[in-house]
């Protein structure tokens, strides 16, 4: 009877994992990537240590993922209605699962560099050397200061409401990366003409006040500026 109820147990642990990889497409990814990672380890014929980390790095963030799937489901099953505190314990637990894929991708990282030999100083010169390159990067800065001014400030959401206006910050952060690129003057205040009316968009629909989107046109201005000149 308690073979039964051993065997039992690992079937319905089989049939969760299953259910999930079935019911959620983020799940399907990362196990996939996973599969993937696993048979290019086997192919570079990496050491055991480096192949132990892998694995504890995939095992993480498909656990992440299939706590987070666990919680949204709970949450659902409790609340009824609309509450903010469920709203809550869902973006952490999806917090959680992109903070093990952003680890999973630092250890994929530092362990198949070296076995790929990839030219890393070269890559470097070639970003320094490319518009396109810097102004992806200066992107990526400022939705993280805008984020992160949101989560100091508690107000808003990364793209609606509160100190700095992200889309301001954006729009100004792609009128800079232009102003580097190209000598071409009528194509710069276009584009600056384009970046204005997003921002008076967030005063004029009541999104943002006047403050928020000051400040987030200079901070998209300052921190685009801030890539390109330490980076070009």
């Amino acid at each position: 009877m308690g073979k039964l109820k051993i065997v039992d147990s690992f079937n319905y642990a089989i049939e969760g994992l299953i259910y999930v990889l079935k019911s959620q497409r983020n799940m399907r990814v990362h196990f996939l990537f996973a599969v993937l990672l696993l048979l290019l380890a086997i192919y570079l014929n990496i050491s055991k240590i480096e192949l132990l980390i892998l694995l504890i790095a995939i095992a993480f963030v498909l656990f992440a993922e299939m706590m987070n799937t666990a919680v949204e489901y709970t949450i659902d099953l409790a609340s009824k209605t609309v509450n903010p505190v469920a709203r809550i314990v869902k973006d952490v637990s999806a917090g959680a699962v992109l903070l093990s894929a952003v680890t999973g991708l630092i250890v994929v990282y530092i362990i198949f560099f070296r076995h790929l030999n990839i030219p890393f100083e070269s890559m470097v010169i070639k970003i320094k050397q490319s518009p396109w390159h810097l102004t992806f990067i200066a992107l990526i800065l400022v939705l993280s200061l805008v984020i992160a001014g949101k989560v100091f400030s508690h107000s808003g959401t990364p793209f609606r409401g509160g100190m700095p206006s992200g889309h301001a910050a954006l729009a100004f952060c792609i009128w800079t990366a232009i102003l580097f690129s190209t000598s071409n003057n009528f194509i710069i205040i276009l584009v600056f003409v384009l970046a204005f009316f997003v921002a008076r968009s967030r005063t004029a629909n009541a999104i943002h006040n006047i403050w928020e989107v000051l400040s987030g046109a200079v901070l998209g201005v300052l921190a685009t500026t801030l890539v390109f000149q330490l980076l070009k």
